[in-house]
């Protein structure tokens, strides 16, 4: 298994802590978010990942080079370019193997549902990618058909929708769930994003994609997730993991 840890953002929620440091490195309990990233991965059987980089960037390659990790690190290196979520998939997934499914997981996100249940549901049901996702009460919301594919996105904030080309079945009941920052690509997918050298998102690539392909999701527990992007929710981090 094969993952990239999604760890270049500027960490502007978890201000003032990353006022000298990225958010990669903030830490909990006496680990590094990155520490528990790497770690949870590595739990699941994961042998490779690439971490990109950009905000304080020279500390994160830094600390990468000072550890030795139970599994093989790179680094995609934006410290020229902050390349937003699909660019820098994009420019992440060349570090890794091109046959094989990726993990992508957010660094300020900690979980406890399985992943290796997750890329198993994903292979089963032949997605060109699986989003994470859980009933919460967020204001982007993902949409979902019948049929548990992807047909749209929402703002619930100020009710900005935008909706796949090609719907398919089951659209007419749409179901709203929230994207958990943690997703699993097939090369297939990957291959028909546009070039890495200019920012983009993800989420317009992806309902460009389920024109014509099967974008899926995996539900679990919203109790089995934390983000940790703010401060007072890094303060939930030591409860959350020594929960039953």
């Amino acid at each position: 298994m094969q993952a990239i840890i999604l760890a270049a953002g500027l960490g502007t929620r978890l201000r003032p802590l990353t006022n000298d440091k990225p958010k990669a490195l903030v830490e909990t309990g006496g680990r590094t978010l990155l520490d528990i990233a790497i770690e949870r991965l590595a739990a699941e059987n994961v042998s490779r990942i690439a971490v990109n980089v950009h905000h304080f960037g020279d500390k994160v390659i830094d600390y990468l080079n000072r550890r030795n990790w139970p599994v093989e690190v790179s680094v995609s290196d934006e410290r020229g370019l902050l390349l937003d979520t699909g660019a820098g998939l994009k420019k992440a997934a060349s570090l890794l193997s091109s046959n094989e499914p990726i993990i992508v997981y957010n660094v300020d996100i900690i979980s406890r549902f399985s992943l290796t249940e997750m890329l198993r549901t994903h292979v089963t049901r032949g997605a060109a990618a699986t989003l994470a996702v859980s009933r919460r009460d967020t204001k982007r919301q993902l949409l979902f058909d019948t049929n548990g594919r992807l047909c749209g996105w929402h703002n619930r904030e100020t009710d900005e929708t935008l909706l796949s080309n090609n719907q398919g079945t089951g659209v007419s009941s749409r179901t709203e769930y929230a994207f958990s920052g943690i997703s699993i690509y097939e090369p297939s997918f990957i291959n028909l994003l546009p070039s890495a050298d200019h920012p983009y998102p993800i989420i317009p690539e992806l309902l460009k994609v389920a024109d014509t392909e099967p974008i899926g999701c995996y539900e679990h527990s919203a109790d089995d997730w934390l983000d940790v992007g703010t401060p007072q929710r890094l303060a939930m981090v030591s409860d959350f993991l020594n929960r039953q």
